[in-house]
C-alpha cells in the first residue's frame, strides 16, 4: 500500500513562518494596513517625548506659557488621533488573525476528509481534534499579538533607539550593556521551551483520548465495575500534564522579573549619569526627560515583544502539529485523470483480490473473486474476522486492495474519482451512525432534493413508516446526535431508509439487519426485492435466514472464498455454509 503518512517540512521556526506565509497571502491587503497604522502610531509616540522636551526646555523654563498651551494642545491632539488609529489597527489586525484561523481549520478540516483509515489510524481521532481547535487558536494568538504588538514594539524599540541617540549621544551607551543583555534571557528562554511545549501538545492529545473513551463507553466501564481504575488513568495523565505545564509557567514566572529588573536599573542609570550631565551643562533638563521616555519606551517594547515571544514555543509546537496534517498525502487519492463513464449499472467484479492492512501478518482476504450483476441480491456469509466488512469497504474504495482488482460499472476503482464511484453506491454500515437534526435531515443525506413523499416511500420500504408516524414532528422530528434517542433496531431502518432515499444503482447493506426481529427481517428484505429489482444489491450478514433467498451466496472463510452459488447448492458442496445453517436453523432447513 502506497505510504500515506508523510512527515511535514523541518521542525522549528520554519515550519511557523512557511505555515503563516501560506496563509496570510489571502490577507496581504489587511496585514499592510496594520503595518502602514502601526508605523504611523509609532511616529506619533516618537513625536510626543520631543514635544515634552520643547515644552520644558522654551516653555517651563522660558516661563513662556502660550507655548505651553500651543505644544499641550498639539499633544493632546496627537494621543487623540493615536487612540483613533489604535482602535482601527488593533481591529484589522484581529480580522486577519481570525480569518487565518478560519482559513487554517478550514484546510485541516478538507485534508482530514481525504483521510484514509490509514492516516485516521496514525494520527487518532483526538489527537485531529486538537490539531483542529487548539493547536489553530495557538498559532492564531500569535500571530494577533505578532501584529498587535510585536509590530508595534520593532518601530517604537528602533525609533526609541535613534531618537535617544539624538537626544544624549553619551547616555546612550547604555543601551549597549542593557539591550544585548535583555535579548539574550529571552532567546535562552525561547530555546528550551520548545520542546516542553510540544509535549504539552501531546499530553493535551491524551487528555482528549481518554475523555472521549470513557465518555462513549461509559456503559462498559459501568457494568464491568472500571469507574475507579479508569478515574486513576484519567488522573495520571491530568497530573501528569499539570507537572510540565507547571514546569514551563516556572520558567515563564522567571523572565519578567528579569526583565523589569535591568529596565529599573537602566533608568537608576540614566538619572545618576544624566544628572551630572545636567550639571556640568552639557544636557538640557528637558532632552534628559525625553531620553528617559525613550530609554523607557525602548524597555516597554522589549517587555512587549516578551509578551509575545513567550508565544512562539508553543505557536512552533503547534504549527509543527498543524502541518504534519496539512503535508501528509492520502494513501487513497483520486486519480490525476479520472476515467469517464457512462450509464451506470451497479455491476461490481473482484478479480484475484487481496487485502491486509499496514503491519499485519497475514492479509484479511486473499485471492477472492468474484461478480455482482444489476437485479441480482449476492449475500456474504462467515465467520467473525473473516473479512466481510474488509470486502464492502474496498467497493467505494474506503479501502485500496493490495492485489488484484475491483470494478465497479466495469471501471477499476482505482481510475475513479470518489464523488464518481460513489455517487452509484446506496451504503448502509454495520454501525448505524444518525446525525443530530431531524428525520427528513438524516434521509435527506441520502439525496438532499428529495420529497417528502419520496421520503415517506423509503420510511415505508424500510419498515420504519410506522413509528416514524408516531413520533412528535414525524419527517421533523428530532434526532440526537448518534440517534442515541431512538433504538438499535430503529437506528438501522433510518439508516437503511437513507441510503433507499438515493436510489442508487448499487447497494451494499454490511451485516445491518442484525437489530431486527426475524419478521421485520423478512418483510423488510422481500420489500427490498421488490424496490431494487433492477439495482445489485450486496448483503453481509450474520443470520443464514436473511441469505436463503439470494440469487448468489459468498461464503467467506479465514479471508478466502470457500464457496459461492445459490443456497442449495452451498448445502451440498460447502462444509462451512452446511455447519452455519445446521447451526443457527437446525437439521429441518437442511431437510
Amino acid at each position: 500500500m502506497k505510504q500515506a503518512a508523510r512527515e511535514g517540512p523541518a521542525k522549528g521556526w520554519p515550519v511557523l513562518l512557511r505555515l503563516l506565509g501560506g496563509f496570510l497571502r489571502p490577507q496581504a491587503g489587511a496585514v499592510s494596513l496594520v503595518v502602514v497604522l502601526m508605523a504611523v502610531q509609532g511616529a506619533g509616540n516618537l513625536y510626543l517625548p520631543a514635544l515634552n522636551a520643547s515644552i520644558i526646555n522654551n516653555g517651563v523654563l522660558q516661563g513662556d506659557v502660550g507655548y505651553i498651551w500651543r505644544l499641550g494642545g498639539i499633544m493632546l491632539g496627537t494621543v487623540l488621533a493615536l487612540g483613533v488609529v489604535s482602535v482601527v489597527t488593533v481591529r484589522w489586525a484581529s480580522r486577519a488573525a481570525m480569518r487565518v484561523g478560519a482559513d487554517m481549520r478550514t484546510a485541516i478540516y478538507r485534508r482530514v476528509r481525504e483521510f484514509s483509515a490509514e492516516e485516521m489510524s496514525k494520527f487518532g481521532i483526538s489527537s485531529l481534534v486538537t490539531r483542529n481547535i487548539n493547536d489553530v487558536q495557538q498559532v492564531q494568538m500569535f500571530l494577533l499579538m505578532t501584529l498587535t504588538t510585536l509590530v508595534a514594539a520593532l518601530i517604537m524599540g528602533v525609533g526609541s533607539v535613534i531618537m535617544a541617540v539624538r537626544e544624549g549621544r553619551v547616555l546612550s551607551l547604555l543601551l549597549v550593556v542593557t539591550v544585548p543583555v535583555m535579548a539574550l534571557a529571552v532567546t535562552a528562554v525561547i530555546i528550551g521551551m520548545v520542546a516542553l511545549f510540544r509535549a504539552i501538545q501531546v499530553k493535551i492529545d491524551r487528555i482528549n483520548q481518554l475523555l472521549r473513551e470513557q465518555i462513549t463507553g461509559a456503559r462498559v466501564i459501568r457494568a464491568f465495575l472500571r469507574t475507579r481504575s479508569e478515574q486513576d488513568r484519567f488522573r495520571e495523565a491530568n497530573v501528569d500534564m499539570t507537572a510540565v505545564t507547571l514546569r514551563a509557567a516556572r520558567i515563564l514566572s522567571g523572565i519578567m522579573p528579569l526583565l523589569l529588573g535591568i529596565a529599573y536599573l537602566t533608568s537608576v542609570g540614566v538619572i545618576w549619569f544624566g544628572g551630572r550631565l545636567v550639571n556640568e551643562g552639557s544636557l538640557s533638563i528637558g532632552n534628559l526627560s525625553a531620553f528617559l521616555i525613550y530609554i523607557m519606551q525602548i524597555l516597554l517594547a522589549l517587555g512587549s515583544s516578551v509578551a509575545v515571544v513567550i508565544l512562539v514555543p508553543r505557536a512552533v509546537a503547534s504549527a509543527e502539529r498543524i502541518a504534519q496534517v496539512l503535508t501528509t498525502v492520502p494513501a487513497i487519492a483520486d486519480p490525476p485523470r479520472p476515467a469517464t463513464r457512462g450509464k451506470p449499472s451497479g455491476a461490481v467484479k473482484f478479480s484475484r483480490v487481496t487485502f491486509g492492512y499496514p503491519g499485519s501478518e497475514r492479509p484479511v482476504l486473499r485471492d477472492v473473486s468474484f461478480s455482482l450483476q444489476p437485479g441480482q441480491t449476492t449475500a456474504v456469509v462467515g465467520g467473525t474476522g473473516s473479512g466481510k466488512s474488509t470486502l464492502v469497504n474496498l467497493i467505494p474504495r474506503f479501502l485500496d486492495a493490495t492485489g488484484g482488482a475491483v470494478l465497479v460499472n466495469g471501471i477499476n476503482v482505482r481510475k475513479q474519482s470518489a464523488a464518481q464511484l460513489r455517487s452509484t453506491i446506496g451504503l448502509v454500515p454495520q454501525a448505524a451512525f444518525l446525525f443530530a437534526g431531524t428525520v427528513a435531515s438524516n434521509l435527506r443525506f441520502g439525496s438532499p432534493e428529495a420529497t417528502d413523499e419520496e421520503l415517506w416511500h423509503a420510511l415505508e420500504v424500510a419498515q420504519a413508516l410506522d413509528f416514524v408516524a408516531s413520533m412528535p414532528g414525524q419527517l421533523d422530528a428530532p434526532i440526537d446526535q448518534g440517534g442515541t434517542n431512538v433504538s438499535g433496531g430503529q437506528r438501522q431502518r433510518l439508516s437503511i431508509a437513507r441510503a433507499l432515499v438515493r436510489r442508487p444503482r448499487l447497494y451494499l447493506f454490511d451485516d445491518c439487519f442484525s437489530a431486527l426481529d426475524t419478521a421485520t427481517d423478512a418483510r423488510l428484505r422481500a420489500a427490498l426485492r421488490a424496490e431494487a429489482e433492477d439495482a445489485a444489491m450486496l448483503v453481509v450478514a450474520q443470520r443464514a435466514s436473511t441469505v436463503l433467498q439470494a440469487d448468489q451466496i459468498i461464503v467467506l472463510d479465514a479471508g478466502t472464498t470457500a464457496g459461492i452459488g445459490t443456497h442449495p447448492q452451498l448445502l451440498s458442496d460447502c462444509g462451512p455454509y452446511r455447519e452455519l445453517v445446521l447451526s443457527q436453523l437446525g437439521e429441518g432447513a437442511i431437510a
